[in-house]
C-alpha cells in the first residue's frame, strides 16, 4: 500500500506558515509515511484548477489551515472545504483542522472535528510555534497510521476519479500560484512592533496577576504601572513578597529591547532577560537573549502572546517548583 498523500488547503496569505508546517512533516516524508501536495507543486503548463480538483478528490489526508483569510477565501471555503468535508463524512479521507490564527471557526462545518494544536489554540498564540507545529506533525502521523490499518478500505478504493471531480468555479481565472513576495520591515516597523508588544505584555501581566489572585486565595498579585516604559509585577503569599520583577523598555544600554529584571528598580543599566525584535522575509517576531535559560530559547521565534507567556513564566517559575 502506498503512503497516503497529505493535501494542504490554505489561503496564500498563510503560505509562510504552510511552509513551516511542511518542514515539520519532513521526518514523515523521509520515512515514507506520507507524501504531501499543495498548489505550489503545480508545474508550468498544468491546469491549475484541475490539478487542485484531482488532489482534493484523491488525497487521503486533508489539512485545513484555518485563519480568517482561509474562511474569507471563496475558493478555500466554498470549493476545497466543502469537498473535503464530503469526503471526510463518507470515510474517503481524514480531515484535520489546523488552527493557524485566532478566528471564529467553531460554528463552521469542521468545528465538530478534533483540531490541532491542542485545544484548538492557534499556532500564532503558542510561546514556541515549533512546539505547536510538532503537534500537527504528530496528528498527521496518527492519521497516516489509521489510514494504513488493514481493517480499513484502502485509499485507492476511496479516491474519487478525476473525471468525477466537481466542476471548477467559473469565476476562477487563469493565473500563477506563485505570488508570495519577500516583505521588507523598516526600523519604524520594528520599533512600532516593540512598543505594541510591550503594551500587550503589560496588559497580559496585569490580567494574569488578577487571575492568579482569583484562583489562589493565599496569594495576591499586584501590578503597578510606573510610566509608559516600565511596570512592576509582584506576587505575595500570606503577605510576604515571593516574586517581584521589573519590566521596562527604552533608555540605557538595553533600550532596543523589552527587558525583565528581578526585583524592583527604576534603573535601566542591567537586565536578566531581554527580548529583541527580529524579522524574516515574511514576519516580525521576538527573540530571547537566553540569559536565564543558558541560551536554549535563543532560536525561538516568539509571537506577542509567546513573548508575554515567556515573561510571565520568568516571574512565577520558581513558585511552580516543588521545592518552593
Amino acid at each position: 500500500m502506498s503512503a497516503p498523500s497529505v493535501f494542504f488547503s490554505y489561503s496564500h496569505a498563510d503560505e509562510a506558515m504552510r511552509d513551516q508546517i511542511e518542514k515539520q512533516l519532513s521526518t514523515l516524508k523521509r520515512q515514507g509515511v506520507i507524501e504531501t501536495w499543495h498548489d505550489r507543486k503545480i508545474e508550468p503548463g498544468q491546469d491549475f484548477a484541475q490539478s487542485i480538483d484531482d488532489h482534493i478528490n484523491q488525497d487521503q489526508i486533508i489539512l485545513l489551515l484555518v485563519s480568517s483569510d482561509f474562511i474569507a477565501s471563496n475558493y478555500c471555503y466554498e470549493i476545497e472545504l466543502e469537498r473535503a468535508m464530503e469526503r471526510h463524512n463518507a470515510g474517503e479521507a481524514i480531515v484535520i483542522p489546523v488552527i493557524l490564527r485566532a478566528c471564529d471557526w467553531h460554528p463552521l462545518s469542521f468545528g465538530k472535528l478534533q483540531a490541532v494544536p491542542r485545544d484548538g489554540k492557534p499556532i500564532k498564540q503558542w510561546p514556541d510555534v515549533d512546539e505547536a507545529m510538532l503537534q500537527v506533525a504528530q496528528a498527521v502521523r496518527q492519521a497516516a497510521v489509521r489510514w494504513q490499518k488493514p481493517s480499513a478500505p484502502g485509499p485507492a478504493s476511496r479516491a474519487v476519479p478525476a473525471a468525477e471531480a466537481r466542476p471548477r468555479s467559473a469565476s476562477l481565472a487563469p493565473r500563477s500560484s506563485n505570488l508570495r513576495l519577500a516583505k521588507a520591515f523598516t526600523q519604524r516597523d520594528k520599533d512600532r512592533f516593540k512598543d505594541e508588544t510591550f503594551e500587550y505584555i503589560a496588559k497580559f501581566m496585569e490580567n494574569s496577576l488578577a487571575e492568579l489572585t482569583e484562583r489562589n486565595p493565599d496569594y495576591e498579585g499586584v501590578f503597578k504601572r510606573i510610566d509608559a516604559n516600565r511596570f512592576f509585577a509582584t506576587v505575595y503569599h500570606g503577605g510576604k513578597d515571593v516574586a517581584r520583577a521589573t519590566y521596562f523598555t527604552g533608555g540605557g544600554f538595553f533600550g532596543n529591547g523589552i527587558n525583565y529584571v528581578q526585583g524592583e528598580t527604576t534603573a535601566s543599566n542591567s537586565t536578566n532577560e531581554t527580548l529583541t525584535v527580529d524579522a524574516d522575509e515574511q514576519a516580525m517576531f521576538l527573540k530571547s537573549s537566553g540569559a536565564m535559560t543558558f541560551g536554549s530559547d535563543r532560536e525561538q521565534k516568539l509571537s506577542q502572546e509567546g513573548a508575554a507567556e515567556h515573561m510571565w513564566g520568568l516571574l512565577i517559575k520558581h513558585l511552580q517548583e516543588r521545592s518552593y
